[in-house]
């Protein structure tokens, strides 16, 4: 009954009906934190705007597809979650939050980002993922302190070679994309220490023993034919993977040509020849 309540107070827009869902968030907390997440809004209310020294504010798991400009009056915060929500472009107003460290976009109907994105020179952690990207945005590729990448669940097919200026970046994660091949940009990146592949459409893997950062990639469920190569010490997860030896490519096709060449009704074979006494 709560919840349906909850829903119904959402829809109308008076703000004594918003405050049943915010609760008495009239003063900004002491930690700095708002968590306004799960709570139906379909709108940001306006009085959190007030919280000049607001440092992380969660609006996630509701049903936002704008933001009030009041918003860039939170120019302290750092951590902005807009994350399972109704957005199809991002609000301008969120580029001009400069302190950003952590963005989290994941879920929500997004086919681009805007170019002033590239504002947010702070940024260090960016979640994408889950939205409706063709294409890796350029922009991302200007925010030269990410260290964090999650971009999986998109329709992306490749990845724009100007990702190598990243060189703080440590993980990507590209899961559930249309990736035909392994992106040819990462092989350039040996600053990597995580890569996420898996379900993807890669059918052969180069080799990654030069990436000397590397210690962790993914490549599970994809059409392989191969386990990508790493260097000593770097875990893989995914079809060869430590658990189970890959096979000989050479050796396959050699074991292939002898059954091709062998008699339909082959011989018995030879019995093992007798042990030697005990005292011998």
């Amino acid at each position: 009954m709560g919840n349906t309540l909850r829903a119904l107070v959402a829809f109308i827009p008076a703000d004594r009906c918003q405050n049943y869902v915010v609760g008495d968030l009239r003063e900004m907390p002491l930690d700095r934190t708002v968590d306004l997440s799960g709570r139906q809004l379909r709108r940001c209310p306006g009085h959190v705007c007030s919280f000049g020294e607001l440092v992380k504010l969660y609006l996630s798991d509701n049903h936002l597809n704008s933001l009030p400009p009041e918003l860039g009056q939170l120019q302290r915060l750092q951590i902005l979650a807009l994350d399972f929500n109704n957005f199809k472009a991002l609000p301008q107003v969120v580029c001009t939050l400069k302190q950003l460290c952590i963005l989290y976009l994941g879920n929500n109907q997004l086919c681009d980002l805007p170019g002033e994105l590239s504002l947010l020179q702070n940024l260090r952690t960016l979640w994408i993922e889950a939205n409706c990207l063709p294409r890796l945005p350029d922009v991302v590729c200007e925010l030269r302190l990410l260290k964090t990448l999650h971009a999986g669940s998109n329709a992306l097919r490749r990845l724009p070679g100007q990702l190598r200026r990243l060189r703080e970046l440590r993980t990507i994660w590209l899961s559930g994309n249309l990736l035909a091949d392994f992106p040819p940009v990462l092989l350039h990146m040996p600053f990597l220490e995580v890569i996420d592949v898996d379900r993807n459409g890669i059918r052969c893997f180069p080799s990654l023993a030069h990436l000397s950062g590397l210690k962790l990639v993914i490549y599970d469920h994809n059409p392989c034919r191969n386990a990508p190569k790493v260097a000593q010490g770097v875990r893989r997860v995914g079809k060869w993977a430590e658990e189970t030896p890959e096979p000989d490519p050479r050796k396959a096709r050699r074991y292939a040509l002898v059954e091709e060449d062998s008699p339909e009704s082959p011989a018995p074979a030879p019995a093992p020849p007798p042990l030697p006494p005990p005292n011998a």
